[in-house]
């Protein structure tokens, strides 16, 4: 059992009810129309994460860029690859491996969820005002950068039941 003063769970709870109707939001419902958002997650890591000059991307670099298992990337991509967002190409070293690279549809995807974002967050920084999007934005950095320093610092320990 925990020794977290009642002052300290109260801020706990709040804050861990506030994150959970957060996750509920509209936020994480946007979509556009026919796209998953494991779909527009791996569309914007290749976009993201192809360097200049290569074909694309091979699937365990996304699997590790997505922190996804290998089995669960192919799936995906067959699907996507249906869609004509991605295409798969011969590695011009190594003719064994592929690379996944956007086509073009895939490309005008990703910009079309970018514009709808961004014009999700620019709502958001409306209704909240600027310095406290800005504050919340300084807040939810600071709170990756703990949980990431927590996973790092545990990483293959258990977790504690509740």
């Amino acid at each position: 059992m925990s020794d977290y003063t009642s002052v300290e769970n109260a801020s706990a709870l709040k804050l861990m009810q506030a994150t959970m109707r957060f996750n509920k939001a509209e936020f994480r419902q946007r979509k556009i129309v026919g796209i998953k958002m494991s779909e527009l997650g791996l569309l914007f890591s290749i976009k993201k994460n192809v360097k200049t000059g290569t074909t694309g991307l091979m699937v365990s670099e996304i699997s590790h860029i997505l922190r996804v298992t290998s089995p669960t990337v192919t799936q995906l991509i067959k699907t996507m690859e249906k869609k004509g967002w991605i295409e798969r190409t011969m590695d011009e070293v190594d003719r064994r491996a592929v690379r996944i690279s956007l086509t073009d549809e895939g490309e005008a995807v990703v910009e079309r969820a970018i514009e709808s974002t961004m014009e999700s967050f620019a709502g958001l920084i409306e209704y909240l005002g600027e310095e406290e999007g800005n504050q919340l934005a300084e807040l939810l950095t600071k709170a990756y950068t703990y949980y990431e320093s927590q996973a790092e610092s545990s990483a293959g320990g258990a977790i504690e039941p509740c």
